[in-house]
């Protein structure tokens, strides 16, 4: 089956797809009683790049030393000179006669031979090209393995020269290949490892280097710093495993988490395969020592397949448990003989033998495991807060519609990360925070009881489900204040307690209480690095930000933090301990570096999932309740509490800063920027007259006027973050059109329209689009409304394709909305935004179309008047659920089925220019880049779907076979990854058409329309 992991693969594949779609477009026209004409001359012409096609495929055969591609490679080539032979046997039928039935039979099967097996020789190419980089990349790891029983600086200089080669070759080859691949995430990660071998190989060589010289000398310190060259080596270890797992990948699933079961399963059964032959050399070696690299990966085997048994279905998790407990209670056996020198013993070998049976049947089990997980099919909640309160509502705007328990699970997640989060808050908002989270849960256990019943469509539930989304909204929004609170407090100063514990290492020796002040300064790094990394941990589940990447950032940020930790502190133990060794001082310092490095990166990362007023909100709320304390401090003539909380005060006000110079650097808005800056430059010069009048306090508490004096200066300070506030929530809107002489409507006039704009519920506009939904003010008086329009006048008015102006809404609310015009032309992509279109619901085994309906179920509420995003998203969606019925044998031929994917992605195309149209317009850089980032996948997707149509397309009237089930699950995934790629560029697009520019001329404009419930 095609793949199109690379770009030239993608390049070759593509313009076969587009020959072959004609030669079945050909075949179809025949069927229906047409002659074919005759096809000799392009045939030829395919059977001549057939011939230049397999003499290549030979002549690498030929000077390849890769043993499996000697052997797959030659059915591929097979393959291909069979269909090119077919073909040319169905152009001389067709040329004797062109109606002949088994011609056009004959025709088809070699079309589809042509493209499957070019895309399987390419394939084979492919795989073998991987394989070379991989057998580079597992030197690495054999040199990365034996770093721990280096113990000599002779020994440590050969290690050197040895990896030094192969980490230069893995470098360049793998930067050759993430610039070839077509799938974003996958060369991501791919540059990220690379790029985190490269910094980490020489601290990992610093670390050896001073664990052999403390070796050495005999000293303190050895645990240490073996822990510390384990650590750094494990971390090359896992970069270039999660490169060999990268590198062998060839589909990606748009809607897939790293942090989802399956990713988790998946890699954990990667990493036991790749240590499998380790383990099974240390069984086989009767005189391998207890506790060598052989039984530590044959233990970590076991560590991995209990991961996945954690993961799995309960039935196959038993069964891994107890293969588990059984091999490991055997390892230990094994182990004790050989440390008594009885490794060779009959008994010995015999159970060297068993583990080792026992270790490929867990293999096979676990494959088998993670295969029954994916085929179960149950959806897993999403990873954000967001991503969760979506799927609740997804199922409250239908709950008798069975999700699978999908989204009562998702309400259950997210009142449990509210209960996390409110341990974690000060009373009140603890109480207040656990109190809505039983009333939410309480809420859904309420509505799924009626939902078993059978009454999940009736008024009661309807009601339930109304209440159930205002509390969930309420509990979203406490949340997130809570999580604003935490980062408040935990980010505020993320210096001072490296500055502190970097200040106890490098004291002199003979400095007082040297020791207990490390100690000291070493717990409260290790409490304030923990805290912020399970602060951040807590922003990515539950921040304003959906974007996988940034959320998966801020989560490796986290772990990368809580694992670096403790080996820093490590390290200033040896530094404290050999003041004056300059390996030890470097190694302290690449570790210091990384920790500070990583904490910014972290603090980066939060920041930018969390809303940057409602920021600055908690900031300057935090700096009230300190001021407070300072009143407090002045009445109790207490010096230190007021130079705490001024402190404390000015390290808010700085980071107010921070949070302001983020966004006006994130901002291309000129006048935008400006008044950032200038707010932020009131701001800078507010602190410093409030830190120097602090002082004056703090020296005489009862010196009434300067307490007056630093009263005036903190309010100012305060004002000054209020102002940046204030600048950073402001919005330049279009002006608004003047407004019309009321006393001039009238009924009869021939300009259609009305005062105060075309708005709707929850609409706002896009650039130019205006600000919509606003109407005159209400109880100002004015003129008496006009007659009432008689059905003739209305009748006139849909003649000519237009609304009559909308009466003077009375004081009292406004009128009913006039029914839209009957008639008029309709744009090619709109769609039926009043009732929608009657999308067909997906069923048990349709799920082509059940990706189809989430785009739609997701897009349905927004009007695709005046936004051709939502237009040529609906009519994607429209289009992919005629796809299914295609795909499925419900009506159609092969050439609707090519015709269908043409214009699906001609659909695509149109998403992408719309989405990078808006991009442009975007002032800011943030958002600009993460639709720019959701959106470049488009067109791939695009083509590979094209080419899987028409691949499915020579198949129809052949359901069945291997072959059919195969491409079908491939254009199955593909269209899930079309749909999914398409909401989040809608998603993504939504947030970013606030920010554009006011004199683009670009109309977006986003109407949201009303759910059932409201």
């Amino acid at each position: 089956m095609p793949v199109f992991h690379t770009k030239t693969i993608e390049s070759i594949l593509e313009p076969v797809a587009s020959q072959v779609s004609r030669l079945v477009i050909l075949h179809e026209e025949a069927e229906d009683g047409g002659a074919m004409p005759d096809l000799e001359k392009p045939v030829q012409a395919v059977s001549k790049a057939v011939e230049n096609l397999v003499r290549v495929g030979h002549e690498t055969i030929n000077h390849s030393d890769d043993p499996i591609l000697k052997q797959d490679m030659p059915s591929s080539l097979r393959r291909v000179t069979e269909a090119s032979k077919t073909l040319e046997k169905a152009s001389d039928m067709i040329k004797a006669d062109p109606h002949s039935k088994q011609a056009r039979r004959f025709l088809i099967d070699g079309a589809r031979g042509i493209l499957q097996g070019t895309s399987s020789l390419l394939l084979c190419f492919d795989e073998s090209e991987v394989r070379k980089i991989i057998r580079e990349c597992k030197k690495v790891l054999d040199y990365l393995a034996v770093a721990e029983v280096i113990e000599t600086m002779e020994d440590l200089v050969q290690f050197v020269k040895d990896l030094s080669p192969c980490l230069t070759k893995v470098s360049h080859e793998v930067d050759a290949r993430q610039k070839e691949l077509t799938h974003q995430p996958h060369r991501e990660i791919l540059i990220r490892c690379l790029d985190s071998v490269k910094s980490l190989a020489p601290i990992l060589i610093c670390s050896m280097k001073i664990f052999i010289q403390i070796l050495q000398q005999g000293g303190k310190g050895i645990e240490e710093a073996a822990e510390n060259r384990n650590y750094l080596a494990q971390r090359m270890t896992d970069e270039i495993n999660e490169i060999v797992r990268v590198l062998q990948l060839v589909t990606y699933d748009e809607d897939e988490w790293d942090a989802d079961d399956l990713s988790i399963m998946r890699k954990a059964f990667g990493a036991i395969e790749s240590k499998m032959q380790t383990a099974q050399d240390w069984l086989a070696d009767p005189r391998a020592l207890k506790g060598g690299a052989g039984e530590k990966a044959l233990r970590q085997i076991l560590e991995h397949a209990l991961r996945i048994a954690d993961r799995c279905l309960p039935a196959d998790r038993d069964l891994i448990r107890k293969a588990v407990s059984d091999i490991s209670n055997m390892v230990d056996s094994l182990s004790e003989l050989r440390a008594e020198g009885k490794g060779t013993s009959p008994q010995a070998e015999a159970l060297a033998r068993g583990i080792g049976q026992r270790l490929n049947d867990l293999s096979r089990t676990l494959g088998k495991a993670i295969q029954n997980a994916e085929r179960s099919g149950i959806q897993q909640p999403a990873h954000t807060i967001l991503g969760k309160l979506d799927q609740a509502r997804r199922w409250l705007n239908a709950p008798w519609i069975d999700d699978k328990g999908l989204g009562q699970n998702a309400i259950k997640q997210i009142t449990e990360e509210g209960r996390r989060i409110a341990k974690q808050c000060p009373e009140p908002h603890r109480t207040d925070l656990a109190r809505l989270c039983d009333e939410v849960d309480g809420l859904s256990n309420q509505l799924a009881d009626l939902v078993r019943r059978g009454e999940g469509n009736s008024p009661q539930a309807k009601e339930i489900a109304q209440k159930l989304n205002n509390k969930l909204n309420e509990l979203k929004n406490k949340i997130h204040t809570a999580l604003l609170q935490r980062v408040v407090e935990d980010f505020v100063d993320i210096g001072t307690p490296l500055k502190q514990f970097t200040d106890a290492v490098l004291a002199p020796e003979g400095t007082a209480n040297r020791e207990g002040n490390f100690h000291d300064k070493a717990r409260l790094l290790t409490e304030h690095a923990l805290r912020a990394a399970d602060t951040a941990r807590m922003v990515a589940a539950g921040g304003s930000n959906q974007n996988k990447r940034a959320v998966e950032a801020l989560q490796n940020a986290a772990n990368h933090i809580e694992s670096l930790t403790p080996q820093l502190v490590n390290a200033g133990k040896i530094r404290m301990e050999y003041p004056t060794n300059k390996a030890a001082d470097e190694h302290f310092e690449n570790l210091r570096k990384q920790f500070a490095d990583g904490m910014n990166n972290m603090r980066n990362l939060v920041d930018d999932q969390l809303d940057s007023a409602g920021h600055l909100k908690c900031i300057e709320d935090a700096m009230r309740r300190h001021g407070k304390l300072c009143e407090d401090a002045i009445v109790q003539n207490n010096p230190q509490k007021m130079v705490d909380n001024t402190s404390a005060i000015a390290r808010l006000a700085n980071r107010a800063l921070m949070v302001g110079k983020r966004e006006s650097d994130n901002s291309e808005d000129p006048n935008y920027v400006n008044k950032i800056n200038s707010a932020a430059d009131r701001l800078q010069g507010s602190i410093a007259p409030m830190v120097q009048d602090a002082k004056e306090v703090a020296a005489n508490p009862q010196n009434v006027a300067a307490s007056n004096q630093w009263r005036n200066s903190n309010k100012h300070l305060l004002d000054a973050v209020g102002k940046l506030r204030e600048a950073v929530t402001h919005e330049e809107l279009p002006p608004l059109p003047p407004a019309p002489d009321l006393s001039q409507l009238n009924i009869d006039r021939q300009r259609g329209g009305h005062p105060g704009g075309a708005g709707g519920a929850g609409g706002h506009p896009g650039g130019a689009g205006g600000a919509g939904g606003h109407g005159g003010p209400g109880g100002l008086g004015g003129p008496p409304p006009p007659p009432k329009p008689t059905g003739e006048s209305l009748r006139n008015y849909r003649d000519r394709d237009e609304a009559p102006p909308r009466p003077q809404p009375p004081h009292i609310g406004a009128p009913p909305r006039p029914p839209p015009p009957s008639g008029g032309h309709r744009s090619e992509f709109e769609t039926d935004d009043e009732g929608d279109f009657d999308f067909p619901m997906p069923g048990e085994n349709q799920p082509i179309l059940a990706a189809a309906y989430g785009l739609h179920q997701d897009i349905r509420q927004w009007s695709s008047k005046d936004n051709e995003l939502i237009a040529a998203a609906k009519r994607m969606a429209m289009l992919m659920a005629r796809l299914s019925q295609l795909v499925r044998g419900e009506g159609g031929n092969k050439k609707d089925l090519i015709d269908c994917a043409k214009q699906i992605a001609a659909a695509s195309e149109e998403v992408t220019r719309a989405a990078k149209k808006l991009a442009r317009e975007c002032t800011d850089k943030r958002m600009r880049t993460a639709l720019l980032q959701v959106c470049e996948r488009i067109p791939t997707i695009g083509t590979q779907l094209k080419i899987l149509s028409t691949v499915k397309a020579t198949m129809l009237g052949a359901q069945g076979s291997e072959e059919d089930q195969e491409a079908t699950e491939m254009l199955v995934g593909n269209a899930q990854n079309l749909m999914q790629s398409v909401k989040d560029v809608v998603r993504v697009a939504e947030g970013a058409s606030i920010k554009m520019r006011t004199d683009s001329g670009y109309k977006l404009r986003w109407v949201r329309k009303r759910p059932w419930y409201t």
